[in-house]
């Protein structure tokens, strides 16, 4: 299995991203997925997560209000729209499946994940 993030890239602070991630080899079907993160020297942290099929959303306190997590169940594509990015949203961004079908809401809610897509915040 193997998940592949993409559409990161540079933007101005205060520009949106929408990020997307697809598997192969595996479907989301049934399974909670999610986002998370890790910037430069920092430890691992998650931005948000998203039940089967779609119902429940968690967000991390920091994101809340400015990063939208939603699921394309038929083609199995998972989004994070990224609106009113600041320089600390610089990270490397990584997909990963959940344990079951709850929306994940810590790191230690995720089983698998792969390459990861870099999103660097300009201020």
């Amino acid at each position: 299995v193997q998940l592949q993030a993409s559409g990161g890239g540079l933007v101005q602070a205060g520009g949106s991203l929408k990020l997307s991630c697809e598997a192969s080899g595996r479907t989301f079907a049934h399974f909670g997925m999610g986002w998370f993160r890790r910037a430069p020297g920092k430890e691992r942290d998650i931005v948000a997560g998203i039940s089967w099929p779609g119902i429940r959303t968690y967000y991390t306190d920091s994101v809340k209000g400015r990063f939208t997590v939603s699921r394309d169940n038929v083609k199995d594509i998972l989004y994070p729209q990224m609106n009113m990015l600041k320089p600390e949203d610089t990270a490397v961004y990584y997909c990963a499946f959940g344990r079951s079908a709850w929306g994940p809401t810590s790191l230690s809610d995720f089983t698998s994940w792969g390459r990861g897509t870099q999103v660097t915040v300009s201020s």
